[in-house]
């Protein structure tokens, strides 16, 4: 882990275009000729490597994509797809068929939570919902159904932080598969080298970091992603869920600055949430001491890269949440949206926005509160400017 830097392993790519240009031409074709039948015939077969037959299947664009990424998390290969939502849900269902069962955290994206709770049982497959922080019930959820265990590194909304180490060793005791979503934690977190089988991101977020490109990446062993994008079995291959390869180009060029602006919005989520923890609000942040598993993190990030640009603070009500950040929108301190990733902060009340999905009395189990705000703090360059901006807002509120 200490010899893996993922911005070393974007660096050393190097890809010339067509006609010798720094950027890789665009393949902007949805299907490729043949001089022969019997390629054209091996190609479909998957016996012709550097041959393409249709961009559904695979496009050079996207291949350069997905071998960037795979060097990045330190995976054999991967395969990018249309969103987020396009990565997760044709990996789950590669994995799992009718009577099968997955372990999940409790606490995850709501799309993800909606797919595992409302749709997979449609297909037969049940998912138990548990609170990943504390291995002993993970391990107690198995069953000799179970073929999964599914988590995201630092959970959406509430920060939490999985054990990848040790959800690793169990996955393995039990001859399971560790999907692990590490959407929060580009270059941070490296969940491979810690033992995760597949690693999945929504490209959308800080990867492109310019919320103007939905994308998603699959990264595993070249066996599972080439099961993914087998054409008589695959998921992705059969839902269909191809990124554009105009997209792709943009989010590989994004790509190549992906570590500056990790160190920025780690650097200024770290110094808002010290202050707002002295002025007494209800802070949580990986970074800070008194998150729960802020040793465990330590342990986990790639230091240079912080832990991450997302924050939570909670005001009390629904009502203060949202005064609070119509005002901060106001003031031009970034956008009352959802999302994350932008170089301008994006604030929003999970609980009736990204966790909509998530019912009430399950919200209120897990400590999702309706006073509770979600920060993806951008990339300002003078963030005490900023904070005196927010506090200013804050005290106009009553909120401190």
């Amino acid at each position: 882990m200490k010899d893996f830097n993922p911005a070393d392993k974007i660096q050393d790519l190097q890809y010339f275009g067509e006609f010798g240009g720094v950027n890789p031409s665009i393949s902007d074709s949805s299907t490729y000729t043949f001089l022969s039948a019997k390629t054209m015939f091996d190609t479909f077969e998957g016996n012709m490597e550097g041959c393409y037959l249709y961009s559904r299947h695979s496009s050079p664009s996207n291949l350069y994509l997905d071998q960037a990424l795979a060097a990045m998390e330190g995976t054999e290969t991967a395969n990018v797809s249309a969103s987020g939502m396009g990565a997760i849900t044709p990996t789950l269902l590669q994995l799992c068929g009718a009577g099968d069962h997955i372990v999940s955290s409790r606490t995850i994206y709501g799309g993800t939570y909606a797919f595992l709770k409302n749709f997979t049982p449609r297909f037969g497959i049940e998912t138990s919902f548990v609170d990943v922080t504390k291995l002993d019930i993970v391990e107690a959820a198995i069953t000799p159904k179970t073929k999964v265990i599914y988590c995201e590194t630092v959970s959406n909304p509430l920060l939490e932080v999985a054990d990848i180490a040790g959800l690793a060793k169990i996955a393995k005791k039990h001859n399971l598969k560790l999907v692990v979503d590490n959407t929060f934690s580009p270059l941070s977190v490296s969940p491979a080298k810690l033992g995760a089988d597949i690693v999945i991101h929504s490209l959308t977020k800080y990867i492109n970091g310019s919320s103007d490109t939905v994308g998603g990446v699959t990264c595993g062993s070249k066996e599972f992603i080439n099961s993914l994008k087998n054409v008589n079995s695959g998921a992705s291959m059969l839902l269909g869920p191809t990124m554009d390869s105009l997209r792709s180009a943009s989010v590989m060029k994004n790509l190549r600055t992906l570590h500056i602006r990790i160190k920025q919005h780690s650097h200024n989520a770290h110094f808002l949430a010290d202050q707002f923890e002295a002025d007494g609000l209800k802070t949580v942040y990986p970074g800070l001491k008194s998150h729960p598993s802020h040793e465990l993190y330590k342990t986990m990030i790639n230091p240079e890269y912080g832990f991450g640009g997302m924050m939570t603070i909670d005001v009390g009500t629904l009502e203060k949440a949202n005064e609070l950040m119509e005002l901060m929108q106001s003031r031009n301190l970034g956008y009352l949206a959802v999302s994350l990733g932008f170089y301008k902060t994006l604030f929003s009340a999970p609980g009736t926005s990204t966790s909509s999905e998530i019912p009430l009395e399950e919200q209120a189990e897990m400590g999702l509160t309706d006073g509770l705000i979600r920060f993806s703090i951008g990339l300002d360059n003078d963030i005490q400017r900023t904070y005196e901006m927010m506090k200013a807002c804050m005290v106009e509120l009553g909120i401190l």
